[in-house]
């Protein structure tokens, strides 16, 4: 099962030890695969250099080099070849589309209600929140363990 995380996940998983933190672990464990993108990585890494999040970086005694060394240790980056212009209201969205169309994904979670996930799917990829995902895979869990 292969996933594209957006950003808004990638940073609550940093820093916060719920649902987008239990994906970011199941990711280290390769238990699912996780395709990121330049772009994505892009605007991770601006967010993370941002003041308010150096400020939360300092108060966890984490280190902005390490987390980004952890995910692209975790995570394939993927160039994707397509352009999309689908989300209008916000085009920086489109990004995680191009990413998720490249890497053939199954599923890209994200908190971002305004717009992402409004559209529920794109060409196939569903699209779906951290809970989601994991209510999924726990779902997929018991079957397997019923079989």
């Amino acid at each position: 099962m292969n996933v594209v995380l957006d950003t808004n996940v990638l940073i609550s998983g940093t820093f916060w030890e719920g649902e987008a933190y239990q994906i970011m672990q199941l990711i280290e464990q390769k238990r699912i695969g996780c395709f990121l993108s330049k772009d994505i990585l892009e605007e991770y890494n601006k967010v993370m250099h941002s003041e308010e999040i150096i400020e939360k970086i300092e108060e966890k005694h984490l280190a902005i080099k390490s987390v980004i060394i952890k995910l692209l240790e975790s995570c394939e980056i993927v160039d994707p070849k397509r352009k999309i212009d689908f989300v209008k209201d916000d085009p920086d969205d489109n990004k995680v589309l191009e990413c998720a169309i490249e890497a053939k994904a199954d599923y890209i979670i994200t908190y971002d209600a305004a717009h992402l996930l409004k559209l529920r799917e794109f060409e196939g990829i569903k699209i779906i929140s951290p809970t989601e995902f994991l209510r999924i895979l726990s779902v997929l869990k018991e079957d397997r363990s019923s079989q």
